[in-house]
């Protein structure tokens, strides 16, 4: 991939794959904005190597589109978005719906608001693109993370629709990974299970998706997609 005047935005990338994929992007030499919503060493490092950070909380709308009208102040144009925030909440007996509303707000209308108000940023004449970070589990759902699965259909859904309308002008296409790394505090016994669920059977690292990524970005024939990253889940 070819380096572009104009910042890639990464939304939640103050850690794991997102931290990655803007770090990759940097060593690059492409220009990177990134959203956080906790201040970790990860942001620091970013704002260090020139990275542009800009606080947000995609938990209601006032707070996205502060969002955006932050990073309209910060730049005139776009090469990429990428979705990459997200929530991982547990559904708890009589929070039920505060759980789904906020995963809700973060997967769905995060993106959602983004790409309509940012829509002027991506049209610049050169390429550009919108990828969703969606999850693989979405595909078949999930009795304890009902909220979650339903909020990332949700997001892919959403690759389909505005790659129909951003076309040709703008590729929107997702990414949906499984696993690709283990937390540090994850057992032996639950890292050996896991494993188990995919063909492949390995822990790939954050680096399989910022390779998704650049295949979706480097490609010119390739929109209304969802990329899946799953060693192999959907063969066990």
């Amino acid at each position: 991939m070819s380096p572009s005047a104009a910042p890639i935005l990464i939304t939640g990338a103050s850690q794991r794959v997102g931290l990655h994929c803007a770090e990759r992007l940097l060593d690059d030499g492409q220009p990177v904005i990134i959203s956080y919503r906790t201040e970790r060493d990860g942001v620091h490092r970013l704002r260090e190597r020139g990275a542009c950070v800009i606080a947000a909380d995609f938990s209601d709308e006032a707070g996205i589109l502060a969002f955006i009208e932050r990073l309209k102040a910060a730049t005139p144009h776009l090469r990429a978005i990428v979705h990459n925030a997200s929530d991982w909440l547990t559904e708890a007996p009589g929070h039920e719906a505060e759980a789904f509303q906020r995963m809700f707000s973060v997967h769905m209308l995060a993106p959602y608001l983004i790409n309509l108000h940012a829509e002027a940023l991506l049209r610049h004449g050169g390429p550009a693109d919108i990828v969703h970070i969606s999850d693989d589990v979405a595909r078949k759902g999930s009795e304890k993370r009902i909220a979650y699965c339903a909020s990332k259909a949700g997001l892919d859904n959403l690759t389909l629709s505005f790659a129909a309308r951003y076309a040709p002008a703008i590729k929107v296409n997702g990414i949906a990974p499984a696993l690709v790394m283990f937390n540090d505090n994850d057992d032996a016994a639950y890292r050996e299970k896991t494993l188990a669920k995919s063909a492949l059977g390995i822990e790939p690292g954050a680096e399989v998706v910022y390779q998704g990524l650049r295949y979706l970005l480097d490609n010119p024939y390739v929109t209304g997609t969802t990329l899946t990253l799953n060693g192999g889940r959907h063969l066990k």
